[in-house]
């Protein structure tokens, strides 16, 4: 028989180990004291045997004397006070709560700062309006603790007297915890930090790593899907990331995208899906799927995305809002619903570039090559998004349609408008301090490098820049020395000692 206490001592939780033997409170306790089938936050607490606060990657340990009472708005106020919002709990548990018993709550406390709270957000995510008087005194408090997590510009609720600093809407609203490493990368200022040193390199040089940059982001975020495209193909893509930001993003401008992207259409049913959506594998002998990540039901779409976009719009003209921010927020909130049949990734990556751009993160003239670095960092990437998609697959009920799709049988709209995003945040400042301090750096050095070998081998030799391309080439390949084939083949024109001249140049030049 179900204990009827929210608070149990435990070691595991769900699969969990706790760094102690502890009681679970805060959300951990209402989303086993209710069976609340949602995703896992990131972080959960118990109260310690110790008085000895600290913190793990997933546990939050306090001390006894933080131990909440046992009940259902005590275990609720706990959890927003040392937890923060998670809409997702929340809203499950909101829908096994009865209104008399929120009502009567709020009622025994209708200024209390927690049941204010608590009152805004049942309102919120329900879209039901309790029989309660509205606020008339008293000052107004913050829906989120920005202690705890990242807010917005806010809006004031004045039926509640509560200002409304959520960073989306109701239809999609993912949330940030505030942890050391983003306010680390918040300290350095990145942004300024690109621009400086974009100031510092000649126009001459910065316009050809810009256009090397292009084209090698272009060609990455293909490798990233598996494919080699064509040159042309590769240079198509290339412009289009190269315009990011400079058109709103609309559901026609991202079918738009995906019209770009997928050059033959024959097979894939162009815009949003009208059936279900997976990404992963096939059995071999049956055909049956195997899903890695499960797209959100085509039923839902239209909400989803509009509401996406909604929010894209709302945080673009926000400066209190960072951009890394929006763009993790928006792309890889893209990449999980997953619109479209095909096309969804490069998308996915071209919307980190445009958020960039609209929120002047980077000068006009540089593009960041974001699929380059995933690309690079490919496991890293690869394990954020399974961040995500792996704890929801256990609470997608589906089935294998007769064209070995899947098709979802439950609810899972929350599953993709509710959904913290602090691990893709981080990882997206990642990839974008490694741009600055390496990718940037490293392209502009090489040009460098490389019209100085180019200025040697134009006075010595007059070559013309379509050879010494290829010399160059041949001498990468070969890591200084070229090759016996090109000696006796495309430079057999050159002399022994020639070559040898070449190579001890190439050798001074490119040498680490």
């Amino acid at each position: 028989m179900k204990s009827k206490q929210y608070s149990k001592t435990v070691n595991v939780f769900h699969g969990r180990h706790t760094p102690e033997k502890g009681w679970i409170v805060g959300y951990a306790a209402l989303i086993d004291f209710h069976d609340l089938q949602v995703p896992l936050p990131d972080q959960l607490t118990i109260i310690g045997e110790k008085h000895k606060v600290y913190s793990t990657d997933e546990w939050r340990v306090l001390t006894p004397r933080h131990k909440p009472k046992d009940s259902l708005f005590d275990q609720l106020t706990f959890a927003l006070k040392y937890e923060g919002v998670d809409l997702a709990v929340l809203n499950s548990l909101f829908k096994k709560t009865s209104v008399a018993e929120i009502t009567n709550f709020i009622k025994n406390e209708p200024t209390g700062s927690y049941s204010r709270r608590i009152w805004f957000l049942y309102e919120w995510l329900t879209n039901k309006r309790l029989k309660i008087e509205d606020v008339r005194t008293g000052n107004y408090v913050d829906l989120i603790d920005e202690s705890i997590q990242y807010t917005v510009t806010s809006i004031p609720s004045k039926r509640h007297r509560v200002k409304n600093n959520l960073i989306g809407i109701k239809d999609f609203c993912p949330t940030i915890r505030k942890t050391e490493k983003i306010e680390s990368f918040l300290k350095l200022n990145l942004s300024d930090k690109i621009k400086k040193i974009i100031k510092n390199i000649h126009p001459d040089i910065m316009a050809r790593t810009a256009a090397f940059l292009l084209l090698k982001d272009s060609k990455a975020s293909y490798a990233i899907e598996g494919e080699r495209p064509l040159q042309n193909r590769a240079l198509r893509w290339g412009r289009a990331i190269g315009q990011a930001g400079q058109k709103k993003i609309t559901i026609d401008e991202l079918i738009r995208l995906q019209q770009l992207v997928i050059e033959n259409s024959r097979f894939v049913n162009m815009g949003f899906r009208k059936q279900g959506g997976f990404i992963g594998e096939h059995d071999r002998q049956h055909g049956t799927p195997i899903p890695d990540h499960i797209s959100a039901k085509y039923q839902d779409l239209d909400l989803l995305m509009n509401g996406l976009i909604d929010v894209a719009e709302k945080l673009e003209a926000d400066d209190k809002v960072d951009a890394v921010f929006v763009a993790g927020i928006i792309a890889f909130g893209f990449v999980f619903i997953h619109p479209f049949e095909d096309g969804n990734g490069r998308i996915h990556r071209y919307l980190i570039h445009h958020v960039l751009s609209r929120k002047k993160y980077v000068p006009n003239e540089i593009i960041f090559p974001v699929s380059a670095i995933l690309l690079e960092r490919i496991n890293d990437y690869r394990k954020v998004l399974e961040h995500y998609s792996i704890p929801r697959l256990e609470l997608i009920e589906w089935k294998t349609t007769t064209k070995n799709n899947i098709d979802v049988l439950n609810d899972t709209l929350d599953l993709y408008r509710y959904f913290d995003a602090t691990k893709q945040i981080e990882f997206l400042y990642d990839c974008v301090l490694q741009t600055i301090e390496k990718t940037i750096p490293t392209e502009v050095e090489y040009l460098k490098r490389y019209d100085e070998f180019k200025n040697f081998l134009e006075n010595y030799f007059e070559m013309p820049d379509s050879t010494i391309s290829l010399l160059v080439r041949f001498l990468e390949q070969g890591k200084g020395k070229l090759s016996q084939r090109a000696k006796q083949k495309e430079f057999k024109m050159l002399k022994l000692s020639e070559v040898k001249s070449i190579e001890s140049k190439y050798k001074e030049v490119f040498s680490e």
